[in-house]
């Protein structure tokens, strides 16, 4: 939670710089809804007792780990200090928790990337980018109970693991208004050990952004 934190923190940050830009340059600041997909890896998962991690041809108390394909919520925006060069920065997160073993599963994404729009009208544009960042997989237990006819759940943290990732990204900003933008964008997340978690260390991610041109327009 503390980590997660830390990320809308410098998302946070990253906005206010942007707008103290926003005379000199052309700023986007947006929203994004969307989903990243990896499967689950056959041969993990984690103990039913104990939620430890744990093998599935091995331990029969190992039920599967999960898959990652849930909802994902992002937050970013860039700066373009000249015509078609500049720097951003996202963050897509899970709002809800998907199965991992008898255990739940939330994922982040967060990254800091060079932007480059090779093509620019009034009606749209072309964005790549590219950079670095890291990816966090914090896992929880849910657990139930009642005394009598009172009953309670309880959500209790059990760890959670970081790794360093690079980035890429390439979407279409479409110019609803002068300001007021939609951009499908389709991402690429290379993750190192992220196999630990899923089965491959290769993301794909595809997202609808909305946001709103605070800068120097087009």
């Amino acid at each position: 939670m503390r980590a997660s934190v830390r990320y809308f923190v410098c998302a946070a940050l990253f906005a206010f710089g942007a707008s103290l830009a926003s005379a000199q340059s052309q700023v986007d600041i947006g929203v994004g809804f969307g989903a990243a997909f990896d499967k689950a890896n056959p041969n993990l998962g984690a103990d039913s007792q104990t939620g430890a991690s744990c093998t599935t041809s091995t331990d029969a108390t190992c039920v599967a780990a999960g898959s990652m394909n849930g909802f994902f919520l992002g937050f970013g925006g860039d700066i373009l200090f000249y015509k078609h060069f500049g720097f951003g920065a996202e963050v897509n997160i899970e709002p809800g928790k998907n199965n991992w073993g008898p255990l739940q599963d939330r994922q982040i994404f967060y990254d800091f990337n060079g932007v480059y729009e090779p093509y620019s009208s009034k009606r749209a544009s072309l964005v790549i980018e590219g950079g670095v960042g890291g990816a966090r997989t914090s896992f929880s237990v849910t657990e139930s109970g009642c005394v009598g006819p009172a009953c309670s759940t309880e959500v209790e943290p059990v760890g959670s693991t970081n790794h360093f990732q690079v980035h890429a990204g390439v979407g279409v900003q479409i110019y609803l208004t002068h300001s007021l933008f939609i951009r499908p964008q389709f991402d690429f997340h290379y993750v190192p050990g992220l196999t630990n978690e899923f089965n491959s260390n290769a993301v794909p991610e595809a997202t609808i952004w909305i946001g709103f041109n605070g800068g120097g327009g087009r």
